[in-house]
């Protein structure tokens, strides 16, 4: 059987006139007619690129040299940049990055939706530095290097980035970046830890509150597991093992750590495990829950639908202001400390029910109660398995949050041009700054 060969990619350098930006934030050029896609570029400006790939319908490409530079090109701020994958528009203006992801946000709710809002949200931004408090290193050793590497992938995802510091990373953590590399390097199982994963929540008397994991795939000696203890001491991070799935993980130091993060204005507080699902950037979190309830006019007689709950980010601090909220999540593990924060701050109008929310739910008790107001908060991959099941002229108004316009936009359609609503309001919030990552939120409501 004959090998299939790769496009033959010329390495010449070329001319480029970038005309837009793409939705993961690369200038957009043409070439004998074909779309080039450009890392580094920004639109308006002349760039000298070379190409790294060759696709059918378009190519992909790298900046050189800046010609002719862009009124909206900054110096990035980290070392790193262009090599880490993790931000992909340290050189674009901050102002200017939330307006690129408000215009992606438009378009594919025009393109895929075939909607448009009635007003445009004003963006929701927050602190563009050390901001992320949730994310996943990954560790290689490179034995030619002699060294081992922790970091986030780099743009081209085979290989780990060697990072010194990160500045998207809460300071804490991301100014230990190159400390975690020596450590890593120091233990006998220095070549069979494949990840860390890093969570932060409130500090407490007995840790800084934020939590390491260290995945493992080989069981660790007496000497590494001291080893792990002193760093998490002398850091006052809590270390966590794990060395098999998501239920392996117990901890190492201290004995019973307690992670829980407030959400101060509903005096609610959510405890969580060290892999949970939380939002990232915190301070825009607490912006991004006001903005929800503000847009579902929430009074104390609703009753209120969260679908894709989690523990209850949005189901609990709602129930501080409504008659009952009931909150659905797929994940049981989820569910359970969902009802453990309930109990936890004495909030008795709180429901949650573990359900897959892709699958037929029309027989479950929770589908057939009544609602006034629906919140959704879907994965990537959206809402329309429920939604296409959910009575839906019961809900006056409906928010929906989404991490993936593309998704929303689908969504969007549906319920404006087949289910009758109103797309009434959206707009994108910058939870990844520096990214290409475009969360936004949309009201909808009964026509």
């Amino acid at each position: 059987m004959a090998r299939t060969r790769s496009p033959r990619i010329d390495k010449t350098p070329f001319e480029a006139c970038i005309t837009d930006l793409t939705h993961d934030g690369r200038g957009v050029a043409r070439r004998d007619g074909k779309a080039v896609f450009v890392s580094g570029a920004l639109p308006g400006e002349r760039v000298m690129a070379e190409q790294t790939a060759k696709n059918r319908h378009f190519d992909e490409a790298r900046t050189l040299d800046v010609l002719e530079a862009s009124p909206d090109r900054v110096t990035p701020r980290c070392p790193h940049f262009g090599t880490c994958g993790g931000c992909v528009l340290q050189h674009l203006d901050e102002a200017r990055q939330i307006e690129a992801k408000q215009r992606v946000l438009l378009e594919n709710l025009e393109r895929i939706g075939h909607v448009t809002p009635g007003t445009v949200l004003p963006s929701l931004t927050g602190a563009n530095w050390g901001y992320r408090r949730k994310g996943r290193f990954s560790v290689r050793r490179v034995n030619k290097k002699d060294k081992t590497l922790v970091g986030f992938r780099e743009q081209d995802p085979r290989f780990v980035a060697d990072l010194s510091e990160c500045h998207t990373v809460i300071p804490e953590i991301g100014g230990k970046v190159a400390d975690l590399a020596t450590l890593v390097e120091s233990l006998d199982a220095r070549e069979h830890i494949p990840q860390i994963e890093f969570i932060a929540g409130d500090e407490s008397a007995d840790f800084s509150g934020i939590a390491l994991v260290f995945r493992h795939l080989q069981p660790l000696s007496e000497s590494d597991r001291a080893t792990l203890v002193a760093f998490g001491q002398a850091s006052r991070f809590a270390i966590f093992l794990q060395p098999g799935g998501l239920e392996s993980v117990h901890p190492l130091w201290p004995e019973a750590p307690q992670l829980a993060f407030a959400l101060a204005p509903w005096n609610v507080s959510l405890a969580f495990r060290p892999l949970d699902f939380i939002q990232v950037n915190a301070a825009l979190n607490e912006k991004m829950i006001a903005h929800t309830f503000a847009l579902l006019d929430l009074q104390a007689t609703d009753r209120v639908l969260d679908l894709f709950c989690g523990l209850g980010n949005f189901t609990l601090p709602m129930a501080r202001l409504v008659g009952e909220v009931v909150g659905v999540e797929g994940d049981a593990g989820l569910v359970a400390r969902a009802r453990e924060n309930a109990a936890r701050n004495a909030l008795t109008n709180a429901q949650f029910h573990a359900a897959d929310l892709t699958q037929d739910q029309r027989g479950t008790a929770w589908m057939r109660q009544g609602f006034d107001k629906l919140l959704l908060d879907p994965p990537r991959s959206g809402a329309i398995e429920v939604l296409q099941q959910l009575p839906l002229k019961q809900f006056d108004r409906i928010v929906y949050v989404s991490c993936h316009p593309g998704s929303l936009a689908r969504d969007a359609g549906y319920l404006v041009n087949e289910q009758g609503y109103t797309l009434v309001s959206a707009g994108a919030m910058d939870m990844f700054p520096h990214t290409a990552h475009v969360e936004s939120i949309a009201l909808f409501e009964k026509r």
